[in-house]
């Protein structure tokens, strides 16, 4: 058996394991998906903050200014004061101007419906062509704008990924690329938002919480953290659960 084969079993195994403690996320099909644009700049605001603070942020952005075009001629200090619950909203909001600029250079027009038509390769590198949009925020726009099995990587996902070995990457982009090929296409959704959930509730950056962690036999980063205990049943309840996803709720 090859090194790929097994760490693509292994993958299938971590994933069966989430589910069977998490669930199994189901895509919201009952709505009309989200804009592409509104995808990114949701993306871009949910950088650095919790869900709940970005996402009001995001509906408050939108309330203020309902089309890109009014967006896009508002003075950046008042773009600002309309996402401020997000945080970091100097940055975020002259990130949003600029987004918006570039957008209009490139298409024409303040949209990005033209990449419904394109393949996945095709979206990543156009959307990566844009100044300051990276791998992860692109793979979002595929995953839960266009309905494409991508897998975007953030710093949960890296975090968890490469201390469960299923990865020895340096950084979430090279994360992104390794995991393409481990990942079932038709997993990528429920694999990402799950590890999302886990590293926010128990493999989280710092002090981790290894003892109610149903992976931590395969966890080497875990095996330092906690003695194992075979009787025991390993699962993730009793923690706050925060199910809350923005970039589902957009």
């Amino acid at each position: 058996m090859t090194g790929k084969t097994q760490l693509k079993r292994k993958t299938q195994q971590v994933i069966r394991m989430l589910e069977k403690h998490l669930g199994i996320p189901v895509r919201n099909n009952d709505r009309k998906s989200p804009d592409p644009l509104d995808m990114l700049i949701a993306t871009l605001l949910s950088q650095n903050t919790n869900d709940t603070n970005s996402y009001r942020a995001w509906k408050k952005l939108k309330e203020k200014y309902p089309d890109y075009e009014s967006m896009y001629r508002a003075r950046t200090s008042s773009i600002e004061s309309a996402i401020r619950t997000g945080g970091m909203a100097k940055q975020k909001a002259a990130r949003i101007k600029e987004l918006l600029r570039n957008v209009k250079k490139r298409y024409g027009k303040f949209s990005l419906t033209a990449l419904r038509n394109k393949s996945d390769g095709e979206v990543l590198e156009e959307l990566t062509a844009l100044n300051g949009i990276g791998l992860k925020t692109a793979s979002c726009v595929l995953l839960f704008s266009l309905g494409r099995n991508s897998f975007p990587v953030d710093t949960h996902v890296h975090r968890i990924v490469n201390r469960i070995g299923l990865v020895s990457t340096p950084t979430p982009d090279k994360t992104f690329l390794a995991m393409q090929e481990l990942v079932p296409p038709d997993k990528m959704y429920s694999f990402h938002t799950n590890l999302i959930r886990f590293g926010r509730e128990v493999c989280k950056s710092q002090r981790p919480e290894c003892y109610r962690c149903p992976l931590i036999r395969m966890c080497k980063f875990g095996q330092k953290k906690v003695k194992v205990d075979g009787n025991r049943k390993l699962n993730i309840a009793g923690g706050k659960k925060r199910d809350f996803m923005l970039l589902d709720n957009v």
